[in-house]
């Protein structure tokens, strides 16, 4: 048997960037990493607002901590960058912004690479199993020399965990990062694997999320996880939370195509902070693996219907795709408007194969969501009939990807609405992103689009002009 992986426990109850730091120094003589070349630290910044997505996102303490630790034991030294794109087609400047990177970034003169504005290139992949022959990446990840991955301890509702392996999904821009964003997105993140692995992992465990992924609910666990493979660190972190590793299907796709463990008999546990005493302290954290027709079962005004899938791996149900996307949608919602529940119009939402009829109630809206929903009946004495447009992985071709530009969501959503005079409206897209439900949504319940909220319309924007300039910029010069 070969040497065993190493994954440390560190306890940590603070958010203090030099005792970070120092953990993380520690961290790195025990696991005998000595960062070089062009580095690169990956946070997960999927969206970040001090009031209203507090716990979303890699805190500014503890990326201002490892970078002190970076700086102190790299050699060799090209380039110290970050890098990351941001999640629901939000400008990672406005994310960056809110999560208070900047002030950090200017204190270590470290460069920064917004993925959703630097070019992305073809990347050549090798395995058999992939979903995919190439994939396309952002230019700065593909001439990474050390990857410091800084993942956020997260519950996921679609992958059960956000850990190392699946903070991957931010490193291509909206346009490729939808591609297989559904029921094979497990698939994807153990493909995404092949691109590059980190050199240095260190988990922010300090605050953990709980249920959603961009909504969560705050879990002082008071812990950082440190390692240098990911499969062993996501293995950990699973234990940690009472989790079967085999249960995070994306890491036993990734384990199985040899990157890594996940049996702790291959991995040696370090740290001061046992792994039993984490796991009695983790007893009641919560998840959320519900299908969302018994998720908003109690809703007063929102009623779901959920058919069957294409795919014979879930064909009772897309993980990864449209139904997880309404559930983050209304807890951004309910983010900005706690009683939004009771506040919307009736509206049904309708997803997958569906026979039979929908029984509407006096007044209830219907949205047929994603490519792969079909239904045929009557709705209000007219004859309607949903067609499928599915197409499979194979019959996908990622460089002909479709923009996922936030605002041509805002205008082909509200003029898809806008011009709708009836009871029922299909929203294309394989996934449905929750940009799209959003916008849907806010149209046909009849709520305030988030778009226009006066705590994120000014600064999103201006994040979004200044992106789409500097990207033009860059693919100009590439």
């Amino acid at each position: 048997m070969g040497e065993k992986h190493k994954v440390l426990i560190m306890k940590c109850d603070t958010y203090d960037a030099d005792k970070i730091a120092g953990i993380v120094k520690y961290g790195m003589d025990q696991l005998n990493v000595i960062p070089s070349g062009n580095i690169l630290l990956k946070p997960n910044v999927v969206i970040a607002h001090k009031e209203l997505f507090p716990h979303a996102f890699t805190r500014k303490e503890f990326l201002d901590g490892v970078i002190s630790a970076t700086k102190e034991k790299a050699k060799n030294v090209k380039e110290i960058s970050i890098g990351e794109r941001s999640g629901i087609t939000i400008p990672t400047r406005f994310n960056f912004k809110h999560a208070g990177y900047p002030e950090v970034i200017k204190k270590h003169r470290v460069k920064t690479y917004y993925f959703d504005e630097e070019r992305h290139v073809p990347f050549k992949l090798k395995k058999e199993v992939n979903l995919r022959d190439s994939m396309f990446f952002p230019k700065p990840i593909v001439d990474c020399d050390f990857l410091i991955n800084l993942p956020k301890f997260k519950a996921h509702p679609w992958c059960r965990l956000t850990l190392s392996l699946k903070n991957f999904i931010g490193i291509q821009d909206d346009k490729h990062r939808l591609v297989d964003h559904n029921s094979f997105l497990e698939h994807k993140i153990a493909d995404l694997q092949e691109v590059i692995q980190p050199g240095f992992i260190a988990i922010d465990a300090i605050t953990a999320g709980q249920k959603m992924m961009l909504t969560p609910t705050p879990f002082d666990m008071g812990a950082i996880v440190m390692g240098i493979n990911s499969c062993a660190v996501d293995s950990v972190c699973a234990h940690m939370v009472n989790v079967d590793p085999k249960d995070i299907i994306h890491l036993k796709f990734a384990s199985e195509r040899g990157f890594g463990p996940m049996n702790l008999d291959q991995i040696e546990v370090m740290g001061d902070f046992p792994l039993d005493e984490m796991q009695k302290k983790t007893k009641n954290f919560e998840f959320c693996m519900e299908h969302i027709d018994n998720y908003f079962d109690k809703s007063p005004n929102l009623n779901c219907t959920i058919g069957t899938f294409p795919e014979k791996h879930s064909s009772d149900y897309c993980w990864g795709g449209c139904p997880g996307s309404l559930q983050e949608t209304m807890h951004i919602f309910k983010a900005f408007y706690p009683e939004i529940e009771k506040e919307m119009g009736k509206v049904r939402y309708v997803v997958g194969k569906v026979e039979g009829p929908l029984n509407l109630e006096k007044g209830e809206k219907v949205i047929f969501a994603g490519d792969c929903t079909s239904w045929k009946g009557e709705i209000d004495g007219e004859h309607v009939k949903i067609e499928s447009s599915y197409k499979t992985t194979s019959e996908v071709d990622e460089k002909k990807a479709k923009s996922n530009d936030m605002q041509m969501k805002i205008i082909s959503a509200s003029v898809h609405a806008l011009f709708n005079k009836k009871r029922y409206i299909h929203m294309k897209g394989c996934p449905t992103s929750v940009a799209q439900n959003v916008n849907y949504l806010s149209s046909m319940a009849k709520i305030p689009n988030l778009n226009f909220d006066y705590r994120l319309v000014f600064g999103v924007n201006a994040g979004y002009y200044k992106m789409r300039f500097k990207r033009f910029f860059n693919h100009l010069l590439g």
